[in-house]
């Protein structure tokens, strides 16, 4: 599995995780992290730990970054209603590789190919020493903290689920 480390998408994931002082590393898992459940089973950590990037478009056509808690499932509307817009939009595969660079089950919440997006963090996981989020790969992880994420992203904290 250490031929991950060295496909280009997850190389640009550690150069952002070295450039920004985060103190984890990229691993390379033998099991996909295409989902959170199956990121936190690899990892034998709570789902909860587990900061999934999901994408969508505002009203404008904008992409939207949500980075969510693998605990729940965001509510789109909840989150249109916050950001005081009708609704969200939702988005293709095609439309995420070409707005961040990675493929779906992969997608890191920084190292991307477009700058500028509005980005949101689920303040549930704030509730963890340590969050994992995918680093540019399906087998590839990382490890950080809440305010790592929110620092390297720009995010702001919402509540995105009432689960």
């Amino acid at each position: 599995m250490e031929h991950i480390l060295e496909r280009a998408t997850v190389k640009r994931v550690a150069q952002v995780l070295l450039d920004s002082g985060i103190d984890g590393a990229v691993h390379a898992l033998t099991d996909s992290a295409r989902t959170a459940q199956a990121a936190a089973e690899a990892l034998g950590v709570e789902v909860g730990q587990i900061a999934s990037s999901l994408i969508f478009t505002l009203p404008d056509g904008a992409p939207l970054l949500i980075i969510t808690s693998g605990r729940h499932r965001v509510d789109t509307e909840l989150v249109a209603a916050t950001l005081n817009v009708e609704k969200l939009g939702a988005v293709d595969a095609n439309y995420v590789k070409a707005i961040s660079g990675f493929s779906i089950g992969g997608v890191s919440p920084f190292g991307w190919v477009t700058d500028g997006v509005m980005t949101l963090i689920d303040v549930a996981l704030g509730d963890y020493e340590t969050i994992w989020a995918a680093a540019g790969h399906p087998h590839a992880v990382f490890p950080c903290t809440y305010s790592d994420l929110i620092r390297v992203t720009g995010a702001q904290e919402m509540i995105v689920s009432t689960q």
